[in-house]
């Protein structure tokens, strides 16, 4: 009823209910702050001191406190009325809200929190786990960084609709939803799927394995199933090569049986040189040497190479030639400008020192009956 003044009488539970709802905010707030210092300590643990700078560590800390307050707000409010005596004229009773609360809608909203945390928590264990693998200060430290985002970012989808789905099973049968059929469906789906794509399925596995193992990388000089080319694409269901005429090989990964890797870590370029059975092959030898240590003092050349050569000795005996056989480290891709540079000198150094590289022959003997 209005006053004499015109104004409306406020409840007489007024500060009953001012009261209740005080100690309601207090408390949600406390287990809001709680929540949010473990959540950001067990992101810290996991990501480390730069955590503090991540946008997707403030998003989840942000999106874990809201939830929890608004948890904490609907579990402590009606029994907080009820302590101030204040009557609640809704349709259910406030045992019955705050007992449903107090079971179902905690059960749900936890899982839907904890389902949000472990997606998170999930993506941050990738991305840890891809900067492990990429490593700093390396030559090939992109190309990892690569291949590692590349099965990072799979497993973390993966992940994510698995976690998603679990929870939104168990959130429908908290509801009183029966379940059952749609896990059958889920499972003739699966099944079916699953028929219908196994070479997918194969190829996407075996990618996963070939990109997580390190068996090659983009720019790598590779022979897949005896055919050679410069990897230009790893992808997680096909590898792509390109071949000195440029044509591009693709190859499904579930089909790759035979791969050879050219230039993993470092690479030997291996030189078989012929000379004349009349030579003596401890000089020839020493020439070569020569030649390796004088291209491994020129800055140009010696960045490219890893050891000093490496005779590997007398290898065959031919009709016109003994070979003789020579092995040199190099850097990954490098073999060949290493070697072909290399042979160009060896021959100018026999051409100085008078050592004969064979080469084929015919004797022509002419005769005349008297």
């Amino acid at each position: 009823m209005p006053d004499a003044a015109g104004a409306t009488a406020l409840p007489a539970n007024t500060l009953e209910i001012a009261l209740a709802l005080a100690m309601t905010i207090i408390v949600a707030v406390a287990v809001t702050l709680l929540a949010g210092a473990i959540v950001r300590r067990v992101l810290q643990h996991i990501e480390g001191e730069g955590i503090h700078t991540r946008e997707f560590a403030t998003t989840t800390v942000r999106a874990v406190r809201r939830v929890t307050f608004a948890l904490s707000f609907l579990l402590v409010l009606f029994p907080a009325l009820d302590i101030a005596g204040v009557e609640q004229n809704v349709g259910w009773q406030a045992e019955d809200l705050s007992a449903w609360a107090a079971h179902n809608g905690l059960r749900i909203a936890l899982l839907l929190l904890l389902a949000f945390a472990a997606n998170q928590f999930a993506a941050s264990v990738i991305r840890r786990a891809e900067r492990e693998v990429a490593g700093d200060g390396d030559i090939r430290a992109m190309e990892r960084q690569k291949r590692a985002e590349t099965l990072g970012a799979t497993f973390q989808r993966f992940l994510s609709i698995l976690i998603w789905a679990v929870a939104s099973l168990m959130v429908l049968r908290e509801l009183g939803v029966d379940i059952t059929p749609v896990l059958t469906g889920a499972g003739i789906l699966g099944l079916a799927v699953g028929f219908g794509a196994q070479s997918l399925v194969k190829d996407i596995i075996a990618g996963m394995f070939l990109i997580a193992e390190n068996q090659i990388r983009i720019g790598d000089v590779a022979a897949i199933n005896g055919v050679g080319g410069a990897v230009e694409e790893i992808n997680l269901r096909t590898v792509v090569l390109r071949d000195l005429e440029g044509v591009v090989h693709t190859f499904a990964n579930g089909e790759i049986r035979t791969l050879a890797n050219r230039t993993k870590d470092f690479s030997y370029y291996l030189l078989d040189i012929g000379v004349d059975y009349e030579e003596d092959t401890d000089r020839v030898v020493e020439a070569v040497c020569e030649t390796a240590a004088a291209m491994m003092a020129d800055p140009a050349y010696a960045v490219n190479i890893m050891e000093p050569i490496e005779v590997m000795g007398v290898n065959d005996f031919s009709a016109s030639e003994v070979t003789v056989r020579f092995r040199i480290k190099t850097r990954p891709l490098k073999q060949w400008e290493v070697g072909r540079e290399l042979r160009r000198r060896i021959k100018k150094t026999f051409d100085a020192k008078g050592i004969r590289i064979p080469f084929p022959q015919m004797s022509v003997t002419v005769r005349q009956n008297i």
